[in-house]
Formats: structure tokens, C-alpha cells, sequence
């Protein structure tokens, strides 16, 4: 379904029964990147996912987003729902959601998954954003597949597991260049890391071994900024852990969950 709030409208979908819990997917993907771990949720918890705005099948306007904008979306979706308190879990783009979600509407977040995520640009980001859009711009998505396909799984997931290559492929294929343009605007500007220790919830911090993009020092350092949060880095993964290792992803997933729940 759609929902109308903060000038757009965001596609949502809504499965299961229990506590909800609210699932925030990658830059370039949408909400399908979870199904993976619908099976080990959805009978425990109320499962929110949706398209960050940009993405799948919510609104993608043109011109640079903001992550503060993308965290004033979800508590317009949040309102729209009656959503008073959630887990979050968050990949990528969607762990900085979470984060900036976090620091500016306090208790709402039961618990915080930060996973694959960062809390810092790097000094080049801009940069190296900006250069992404460029080739976004100029050759379609097509242009930034196989480059971001390489960095988000290992070489021998990518040679034996061509299913989820064009799965995982098509996501990025039809994500609209005015939303990734828009979205890439906004993770570069990710800063928030300092902040951190002001966020009361549990948190679980994962990370691929092997993700270059967003990598385990970076993990590190948010586990270190968090008092009392968890860290996991799950070997033979990459960036998008959640689908290169998912049955460990799940069962570490479900364990935190189970604690905090």
C-alpha cells in the first residue's frame, strides 16, 4: 500500500503479528531486499518494510535529499500507521536513517540494528558520490551495476550464486536515478557518530568482514560510541550480509530480538 506523508508517497508493506519491527533497506535496493529474512520475523513480530524514498515504488522527486528528510518520512509513515514504538533494523542507507531516526525522536526505537552501516563520511566522499551520480546520470543505473554488485558481495557469491546476482540486480536496475542521485547526496553527508552515545535503546551493530564499503572499523567505532551495544561481523559477507550469509544474518538477528524483546 501507499502512503501519503512529507510531500511523497511511500510504498509499505505490512506482514505478520506481534510487536512491530521495521525493516530499512540499502541504497539502490527496496524493500524486497528483506525477504530473506521474512520467514524468521514475520511470526513473532508485525513487520513493516518500505521504499526509502527514491526507491522501488515510492515517489523519487528530483534534487538533493536529506537523511533528516528521509527520518521526517518513516514518523510520517509511523503517524499514518499508528506506529508508537518499533524495532528498527537498518542496512546501509538504512542504518544511517536509523540513526539520525534515533537522535531526533527519542522512544520510539525499542531496539536499533545497525548493520553494514557508518556513522562518519569519509573525506572523500563527496567526491566519490558525486562521481556515482555523474555515471548514474550519464549511462542509467546499467552504468553503477556491476561496480556496485562487486562491492556489495564477495567474488565467490557473485561466480556461484547468479539467482541472487540478478535478483539483487534488477533492485538496482530499477531504482530511478532522481532518487539515487538524491539518496547518494544525502549518505554523504552521514555525520553522526559523536552523537551516538546519546541513543538510550539496545543496539546490535553487524558487518560483513569483507565490506569495503561501509567496513568492520567503521562498525567498530559506532560499537565503541555506543555503551552497552553488541557487534557481529559475519565472515564470508560482504556488504549486503543480510543476503550473502543470511541464515547467519537470521539467527543472530532473532537472538538479539529475543533478548531485547
Amino acid at each position: 500500500m501507499k502512503i501519503k506523508t512529507n510531500g511523497i508517497e511511500i510504498n509499505c508493506e505490512i506482514e505478520g503479528s506481534g510487536p512491530w519491527i521495521t525493516l530499512s533497506h540499502s541504497l539502490a535496493c527496496n524493500l524486497h531486499m528483506w525477504d530473506a529474512q521474512m520467514d524468521v520475523l514475520k511470526h513473532t513480530f508485525k513487520v513493516l518494510r518500505f521504499d526509502t524514498r527514491g526507491h522501488g515504488q515510492s515517489s523519487a522527486p528530483p534534487g538533493d535529499y536529506t537523511l533528516e528528510q528521509m527520518a521526517d518520512d518513516v514518523k510520517g509513515l509511523f503517524d499514518a500507521l499508528d506506529i508508537e514504538q518499533t524495532h528498527w533494523v537498518g542496512l546501509s542507507m538504512g542504518g544511517m536513517i536509523g540513526q539520525t531516526f534515533a537522535l531526533k525522536y527519542r522512544g520510539i526505537f525499542q531496539s536499533l540494528v545497525l548493520a553494514d552501516t557508518t556513522s562518519r563520511r569519509p573525506p572523500n566522499a563527496e567526491q566519490m558520490w558525486g562521481e556515482r551520480v555523474a555515471i548514474a546520470r550519464a549511462k542509467g543505473m546499467a552504468g553503477v551495476l556491476d561496480s556496485t554488485l562487486a562491492r556489495w558481495f564477495t567474488e565467490p557469491y557473485r561466480n556461484t550464486r547468479k539467482d541472487a546476482m540478478a535478483r539483487i540486480g534488477a533492485q538496482i536496475l530499477s531504482t530511478p536515478v532522481d532518487g539515487f542521485s538524491g539518496a547518494c547526496i544525502a549518505i554523504s553527508k552521514v555525520n553522526t557518530l559523536d552523537r551516538l552515545k546519546e541513543i538510550q535503546c539496545p543496539v546490535f551493530i553487524i558487518v560483513g568482514e569483507e565490506d569495503h564499503g561501509t567496513p568492520p572499523e567503521m562498525a567498530r567505532a559506532i560499537h565503541e560510541n555506543l555503551p552497552g551495544s553488541e557487534l557481529l561481523v559475519i565472515k564470508s559477507a560482504a556488504h549486503l550480509s543480510n543476503v550473502e550469509q543470511s541464515d547467519q544474518f537470521n539467527r543472530a538477528l532473532t537472538a538479539f530480538l529475543a533478548r531485547v524483546n
